[in-house]
């Protein structure tokens, strides 16, 4: 087991600076705020969650400002998710890559973990990768929506057995992260006993850091949901959640059900006409 582990390591190191997103209107938050996604392939109602204040605000802003209007589901994955709010994709001609557009902020990650979590019709907030975006702050604007799969109680388990060996991988890296100067030092002489002496001892620190903390199970209402009505697990704690459909999944679906091309833009657009704030 110790062997997977290597020192031999690229790590990626970019600091990534969040801007504030806009301030809110006055409005009466006691309740969860609706909004209408009318799109071409047909309407889809969601509601905001309050326990992601910025999140829902931002969301709000946008949608009021008419920031979506025109813009494209430009990412879409069968039994996966359907993802939009890319500025860049007004009006993008047939075959632009997509994704890459913004706002000029991000969002700080706000997880209500494990209240919320990507089941189907999780509205939730796109961002980078971790390698550039250690935080996960989200996207100021790319929101993604949840279709996901069904799965059943055995692959449920082996999941939560890969979340925490990906708990050990994390601590390990952070850790030889802290040691890079030593471990080039190593390598550029040869000294792969050194490499390897090092490596044990810090997968025997990252085993007892990770031992401090509770092993990683789903709740029973993810259980619950997860082999029911399905939704992708992997996601969990990883992006942000801040909504979901109450109506509309229907359209989700047809949505989900477009043909696309290789960089999984639908062949034909399917396009955001404007969101629509309900209360």
């Amino acid at each position: 087991m110790k062997r997977n582990f290597t020192v031999l390591l690229t790590i990626l190191i970019c600091s990534v600076t969040a801007c504030q997103s806009g301030q809110k209107k006055d409005r009466n938050m006691d309740q969860e705020t609706k909004l209408k996604i009318e799109t071409t392939a047909g309407d889809i109602i969601v509601k905001l969650y309050n326990e992601a204040p910025q999140h829902r605000d931002n969301f709000i802003k946008l949608a009021e400002e008419g920031t979506y209007e025109g813009t494209l589901f430009h990412r879409v994955i069968k039994d996966f998710m359907i993802q939009a709010g890319d500025p860049e994709s007004k009006n993008a001609p047939k075959g632009k890559m997509l994704g890459a557009g913004d706002v000029g902020y991000t969002i700080p990650a706000e997880f209500v973990y494990p209240k919320y979590f990507h089941k189907k019709g999780a509205l939730s907030a796109a961002r980078q990768g971790d390698n550039v975006n250690p935080k996960k702050e989200s996207s100021g604007c790319q929101f993604y929506i949840v279709t996901g799969k069904v799965y059943n109680d055995t692959t449920l388990l082996g999941m939560e057995n890969q979340m925490n060996q990906n708990r050990l991988t994390t601590v390990f890296n952070a850790l030889a992260q802290k040691h890079m100067k030593e471990i080039y030092k190593m390598r550029k002489e040869n000294d792969q006993d050194g490499l390897m002496n090092l490596q044990d001892s810090l997968f025997a620190q990252a085993e007892a850091e990770v031992a401090k903390q509770p092993e990683f199970h789903f709740t029973p209402e993810q259980v619950k949901a997860y082999t029911t009505v399905g939704g992708t697990p992997h996601l969990d704690g990883e992006y942000t959640v801040f909504g979901e459909v109450i109506e509309g999944m229907d359209i989700v679906d047809k949505i989900q059900q477009v043909k696309t091309d290789r960089s999984d833009r639908p062949e034909e657009d399917v396009k955001i006409k404007k969101v629509v704030v309900l209360d």
